[in-house]
């Protein structure tokens, strides 16, 4: 990174000590006060203030000896703040205050006042900044003041630090989340799955309870064709078991080894044995079919469609992590599952942190996706039947951005927003991916809900396409989760 001076010089205007954007074209002559108004995303830098090396500094209006700033800040922060006022000062003035220098010459009194993450402010004094005693923070602020006063001595300070490109990032953002494993069978084998979803509530309820781990209502899954869907066969009676009603294990029509067949998503299938049969225990989806043909048992077929993501299945299993350190930056390339254990009957997988429509925190996990390329670089399971999804209701549409503010989206910028969450009606697992990218990534914001998506497209300040890897339907299966229950 290119390292360069930064020369304040303050006559008759003022150019920042720290690089933002120049507001000089937006103040208005009015004798010895000149008017200042605009609104400006900036990201904070280290503080290069002695005896703040630790901190971040944004800074908004720069010192300018024998000037004074008055006026009103707005703002909003990727995390809480504190409003930094300077005043200027001399040695003799310090007597015990705080005090802010960068050479230990130029002296200024010290102003830190806690406003939280979005607030308003009255401010007057020597120069205006936002500041955090931790990670490095993102923050769009409007001010409308006043300069007051014209300096006639000309100060130079030189400060060198490294050039930074804007990056913004969540805190916690990624996290580990263990969820329950339930047993099934396909073939004779032994099948390790998860349920996330289901298109019924009562249905979700009742699983929810066994595996004491929440499962989201998701209706528009029952929307999803049957080509798009395998057969789950679940046990209203028969032989005891670990099943959902507490018989036999639930039984699979396909696997992910069967490529062209397997699907996350699962139709319910109920099954119950008619009254004076010998009860067994079935382990293949044809040995079902034999018995409903002949006459043993009687199925319900419920309409309901559940989220069976497979962690284990007998020619295989979902790729297990290879770097175990879970940090902000971590990759989504590599895998997504951390560990496997199955003596514990759990999976624990990377949740990564996003917004939902309205600009609320969610948690997904990645189970699957369409096609090969991006579930190779996830470390995730490749379902090509999710491709028949891409123009039905039971697929959901997700924003990841292509350019911008660098940060922890899945392409390495600002995290993703969804179209809906858990508890919207039109909530799902399966996304449809668009990519958003800014038309000049100068002029990129942090964006937080879907209304600012369509605001700035509107504005044309920004596009927004479907996203087609290898030229062909992007889809994944991204289960929203509370990793914390």
């Amino acid at each position: 990174m290119k390292k360069y001076l930064v020369v304040s010089i303050l006559v008759i205007f003022v150019v920042g000590i720290l690089t933002i954007s120049t507001i000089s074209d937006q103040f208005v002559d009015a004798n010895s006060r000149k008017k200042i108004h605009f609104t400006q995303t900036i990201t904070s830098v280290q503080d290069p203030g002695q005896g703040h090396e630790g901190h971040q500094l944004a800074l908004i209006l720069s010192p300018s000896e024998g000037t004074i700033y008055d006026g009103s800040l707005t703002f909003t922060a990727s995390e809480p703040v504190q409003i930094v006022v300077l005043h200027e000062i001399t040695e003799d003035d310090v007597k015990g205050q705080p005090i802010w220098t960068i050479d230990g010459d130029k002296i200024y009194g010290l102003s830190l006042i806690e406003k939280g993450q979005s607030n308003s402010f009255e401010f007057t004094g020597a120069a205006l900044a936002l500041h955090s005693p931790n990670s490095q923070f993102t923050a769009t602020v409007s001010v409308d003041g006043w300069i007051r006063g014209q300096p006639t001595e000309v100060l130079l300070q030189k400060i060198e630090y490294e050039k930074q490109e804007p990056s913004f990032s969540l805190s916690k953002t990624n996290v580990p989340a263990t969820i329950p494993m339930h047993k099934g069978i396909f073939n004779a084998s032994s099948v390790f799955y998860i349920i996330t979803d289901a298109s019924d509530k009562e249905f979700g309820e009742v699983i929810t309870e066994k595996q004491d781990w929440k499962v989201e209502l998701a209706p528009p899954i029952a929307n999803a064709p049957e080509s798009s869907l395998q057969q789950i066969f679940v046990f209203r009676n028969g032989v005891a078991g670990g099943g959902i009603y507490g018989y036999q294990d639930e039984v699979f029509s396909s696997t992910p080894a069967q490529e062209s067949e397997y699907s996350a998503l699962s139709s319910v299938v109920e099954v119950t044995w008619k009254k004076g049969q010998n009860k067994i225990i079935f382990e293949t989806a044809e040995e079902i079919l034999e018995a409903f043909e002949g006459g043993r048992v009687e199925f319900n077929e419920t309409g309901i469609v559940i989220n069976t993501p497979q962690i284990i299945w007998p020619e295989g299993q979902m790729t297990i992590r290879e770097d175990q350190e879970i940090t902000d930056d971590s990759s989504y390339t590599g895998g997504q599952i951390l560990e496997i254990n199955e003596d514990e009957m759990t999976v624990t997988f990377i949740a990564h942190r996003g917004w939902g429509p309205d600009g609320r925190t969610i948690y997904y996990i990645v189970t699957d996706a369409t096609p090969s390329a991006p579930a190779q670089m996830m470390g995730v399971t490749y379902s090509p039947t999710s491709s028949e999804l891409i123009a039905n209701s039971a697929a959901v549409d997700l924003f990841q951005f292509k350019n911008g503010i660098k940060g922890s989206g899945p392409m390495g910028f600002q995290p993703g927003i969804a179209a809906a969450a858990p508890g919207d009606e039109i909530y799902s697992p399966i996304w449809r991916i668009y990519n958003v990218e800014w038309n000049d990534p100068e002029n990129a914001k942090i964006l937080e809900t879907r209304f600012d998506i369509d605001s700035f497209s509107e504005d044309d300040l920004l596009t927004v396409s479907i996203a087609r890897p290898m030229n062909s339907d992007h889809l994944v299966n991204c289960p929203f989760i509370d990793p914390f229950q």
